[in-house]
């Protein structure tokens, strides 16, 4: 592990950090007034993340979704009492604008692809908080709603739009960038709202977007009010919308600590997790570690130990190294995943999610382990998970394997105490990945001999050979074979087209069946990621590259 850690982005490109605090918060502005939980976007025109660009007009960037995802996160564990969120704007006529289209311009394809997804992950977290965590959203559109603002507004449960005769919502992508409203615009249009097909081809194609009255006549909004009416309507909507949720009263939230992130040239080290780069092997090993010592099984100690409770200690910390690596070290194409320690530790940690799964805190936890779990199904880096001794994949952790492409196992015999993995209840549905499926039902395609087979040793400890059986791993060498077949997988692996396995990768992970979040991400994958490369839309003359110069862009009018 001498060599250095890959480059991010450039040579002069600073490292990016996911780091945040509503103390620190540049763009938006966070507060509370019982049950409702206003978010309101400010964008501070010189706050972009990269040097370039100003954020005109509160267009945003890569550094806008980090405070909102942070400020969402802060809501869920701080601030229980919070049972609706408005998403607002503090400025008059405009609400939230559409991504900084300098800022796209200015950008590499990968920094373009990586900020869609993580934007795209944030409005999906909203949606997951309205599924799962009692929370309800409300856009609250006091002026012009475009592009990203407008897809903002449709990871929300109801859209309101002031009716000021000028202000109008729009996805104006496709006529004025030549690409495709990158952050779920599309498929929420249709698979959320159900806006009809033709009405949805004339709204995408409208630069001007449509008003209020016609945005509620084709279900572009739940409603509108006059700028009069707006703020009450804006209040009594938020309120009836908290009434519908199950999260506490009067509870004291749980704070978000800062991460204890060490940075060094080729290794991020947390706790629980680490995340080792070899540069030369182009790949990185993730290693999440147990607790060292038993966690507490009741709630009250749960709650106090907060933020340093193991399953969200260790949700952060993986969730903030994936990001890092993800965004910084693009030409590391595998990550390896391994863990480490007592898996007993593990298993009584799931069983007491299993049992306070209604707990308020400890639904929130599960949130966190899911969405991060997710983070890694949509990341387009090949992940191999290897078992060998002193593996603890048990429970929460055998998820990682789940989650890889491929598990490899160390079969030793029995008296040389070989790796075990271990099931538990939460590996059957508490960590459903974006297909909607958990990770076991969509290993098996929903066969129900394979995963009631898989179900039945809950409570076991599984050899290789048992493992292998059950059908919960790829392959299990014995070692003398182990260190030549796990080198030749890495190894083709990094030989191979990285294009290629993108695509291959999202396939096969999407599937069985689709939900919107796999059309949003295989989309972003396919459509966005090819349509962002064409000539039409960065070539000297492309719309994304000429947009604000008063020049045409030029077409080539090939279809293909």
């Amino acid at each position: 592990m001498g060599e250095r850690a890959s480059k991010p982005e450039t040579e002069a490109s600073p490292l990016v950090v996911y780091d945040a605090h509503p103390d620190r918060y540049r763009h938006w502005k966070l507060t509370f007034e019982g049950p409702v939980a206003t978010l309101a976007l400010g964008i501070d025109e010189e706050g972009g993340i990269r040097p370039g660009y100003k954020l005109k007009l509160n267009s945003y960037d890569l550094g806008v979704d980090i405070e909102l995802h942070d400020a969402l996160q802060r809501i869920r564990f701080e601030h229980p009492e919070a049972k609706s969120v408005v998403n607002t704007s503090s400025r008059n006529r405009i609400f939230y604008s559409r991504a900084n289209i300098l800022m796209l311009g200015l950008s590499s394809h990968a920094w373009k692809v990586n900020f869609c997804k993580f934007t795209n992950e944030t409005r999906n977290g909203i949606e997951d908080a309205s599924r799962s965590s009692g929370l309800k959203f409300l856009a609250a559109c006091n002026g012009t709603t475009a592009g990203g603002g407008y897809e903002l507004a449709l990871a929300c449960d109801e859209i309101l739009l002031i009716d000021d005769r000028s202000s109008a919502v729009s996805l104006p992508e496709v006529p004025l960038l030549g690409v495709l409203p990158g952050t779920g615009g599309l498929t929420r249009v249709t698979d959320k709202r159900h806006v009809r097909r033709d009405h949805a081809d004339i709204f995408c194609t409208l630069t001007e977007g449509v008003r209020a009255p016609r945005a509620k006549e084709w279900r572009l909004i739940d409603d509108s009010a006059k700028p009069q009416q707006f703020a009450d309507r804006v209040q009594a909507r938020a309120l009836a919308l908290a009434a519908q949720s199950d999260r506490p009263d009067d509870t004291k939230g749980v704070a978000l600590t800062p991460l204890a992130r060490g940075i060094a040239d080729n290794e991020y080290a947390y706790e629980y997790v680490t995340a080792a780069i070899d540069a030369r092997t182009r790949t990185a090993t993730l290693t999440v570690r147990a607790p060292a010592a038993p966690e507490p099984e009741w709630l009250d100690a749960i709650v106090t130990r907060g933020a340093k409770w193991w399953p969200l200690a260790m949700a952060r910390e993986l969730d903030d190294a994936i990001l890092m690596l993800r965004t910084n070290h693009l030409d590391i194409g595998t990550w390896i995943v391994r863990t480490e320690g007592n898996a007993d530790h593990v298993l009584a940690c799931d069983a007491a999610l299993t049992k306070h799964a209604q707990h308020w805190f400890v639904r929130e936890t599960i949130g966190m382990l899911r969405r991060t779990l997710a983070r890694l199904d949509v990341t387009s880096r090949t992940l191999f998970a290897l078992i060998d001794n002193g593996s603890c994949f048990a429970g929460t952790l055998l998820e990682l394997a789940l989650a890889a492409d491929r598990q490899y196992m160390l079969a030793l015999p029995d008296d040389s105490a070989p790796p075990r993995i271990a099931l538990s209840e939460m590996n059957f549905g508490a960590y459903p990945a974006v297909h909607g499926k958990s990770r076991i039902a969509a290993r098996f395609y929903a066969e129900e001999e394979p995963v009631a087979a898989a179900r039945a040793t809950v409570g076991s400890a599984l050899d290789a050979a048992e493992a292998q059986a059950l059908g919960l791993v790829t392959a299990a060498p014995d070692e003398l074979d182990w260190d030549d077949e796990v080198r030749i997988a890495i190894e083709e692996r990094a030989s191979l087209s990285p294009d290629a396995l993108t695509g291959m990768e999202a396939n096969l992970r999407f599937g069985p069946g689709e939900t919107m979040e796999t059309r949003v991400f295989g989309r972003l994958s396919a459509w966005q990621n090819w349509i962002f490369i064409r000539p039409n839309a960065i070539g000297e003359a492309g719309a994304l590259k000429i947009f604000g110069t008063g020049n045409k862009a030029k077409f080539n009018w090939d279809r293909v």
